[in-house]
């Protein structure tokens, strides 16, 4: 009889220009909205109340944009990182239609780069996902690439393809929702009276708080996105028997912690970049930080857009981000750069 288990991709399983279909389609409700609110401490009003989405324009509250990201990166993990041993990083990423409660979203990857590490061990694979929802309509698009282990060290090197990635998503290349309108926005339900005038290039802010990572609620998460990567599982997987969080659950901690001095980005539009820098393990204490890297308006009406760096970390001091050897420290778990949208 043959196998009829999937085992995962290795590293030379792959080949330029490969497209992917991933299983299994998924529909999401309130119940992923729910789920998500209670994993992060989530309360951007957008996505709190259909009342406050409709005074900014939308028939009523769409999904958060990180619930779109995580069902859509859950899809392709059979499929992409079933086998790896780290994801690296994003780029490209652009939320191009909301997710309402009742679509169904899959997933189409393109293998667009591939790279063998020196040790022969392992290579680097890098993909262009798309998610769609049930009517064809791409809901959101992003670069990410992976490391991922090779069944047969001794198999021939693929030739070297590492992907042009722009350093950011042009302000005009974003995508405003239809009908996104904040010209009468509501400062006192949102939670702070910062509009997008009153941050400037340069500016850093510490978010304050902190949330310590517990192993409970990183399975219920990568459970919740059907992520089967065996690091987040198998405590077998990793040489020191530990399981790694995923690295997703990062970045919609730090993003939900960002709620504290930005509680007015609402919504976010655009993944310029992102590099998961070290490990996170349970036990872990995230904070984070940010910084103002660009500005733009936007030709929706009392709409700006913000190029944010988000910086998680499990301690130390805020705003320190490398050190003399241009290396991330220790203690820098996440650097994000992305584009959200205020109030202006």
């Amino acid at each position: 009889m043959g196998v009829k288990t999937n085992v995962g991709r290795f590293f030379e399983d792959y080949s330029l220009g490969q497209v992917i279909h991933h299983a299994v389609p998924r529909t999401v409700k309130m119940g992923e909205r729910a789920l998500y609110h209670m994993l992060y401490p989530a309360r951007h009003a957008l996505y709190s109340s259909d009342q406050f989405a409709q005074g900014c324009g939308l028939p009523f509250s769409p999904l958060d944009d990180m619930v779109a990201f995580h069902v859509v990166f859950g899809k392709t993990v059979p499929d992409v990182s079933l086998n790896a041993v780290a994801n690296l990083g994003y780029a490209q990423g652009r939320w191009i239609t909301p997710v309402w409660p009742g679509d169904t979203l899959r997933a189409v990857s393109e293998v667009i780069g591939l790279k063998q590490n020196s040790n022969g061990k392992t290579g680097v694979v890098w993909v262009r996902t798309t998610g769609l929802n049930q009517h064809g309509e791409t809901v959101l698009e992003y670069v990410r690439w992976v490391m991922v282990r090779k069944r047969d060290p001794g198999a021939a090197a693929p030739e070297t393809v590492v992907p042009d990635l722009p350093e950011a998503v042009a302000a005009e290349d974003l995508v405003i929702p239809k009908g996104l309108d904040f010209t009468n926005y509501d400062v006192t339900l949102a939670g702070e009276p910062h509009r997008w005038g009153d941050y400037t290039v340069g500016e850093q802010i510490d978010h304050v708080d902190g949330v310590t990572v517990e192993e409970a609620e990183h399975m219920m998460a990568t459970r919740l996105w059907q992520n089967t990567a065996k690091v987040h599982f198998d405590t077998s997987a990793r040489p020191d028997g530990s399981r790694l969080i995923y690295g997703g659950h990062v970045i919609s901690m730090a993003r939900a912690l960002s709620f504290n001095g930005l509680a007015n980005a609402q919504m976010v539009v655009g993944l310029n970049g992102g590099a998961h820098a070290n490990p996170c393990l349970s036990g872990d204490t995230i904070r984070a930080w940010s910084e103002v890297l660009d500005k733009a308006e936007t030709p929706a009406p009392g709409v700006g857009a913000l190029r944010l760096r988000l910086v998680a970390t499990k301690g130390g001091d805020p705003f320190r981000l490398k050190g003399g050897d241009g290396k991330y420290l220790p203690n820098v778990l996440l650097d994000l750069d992305y584009w959200a949208l205020l109030p202006m």
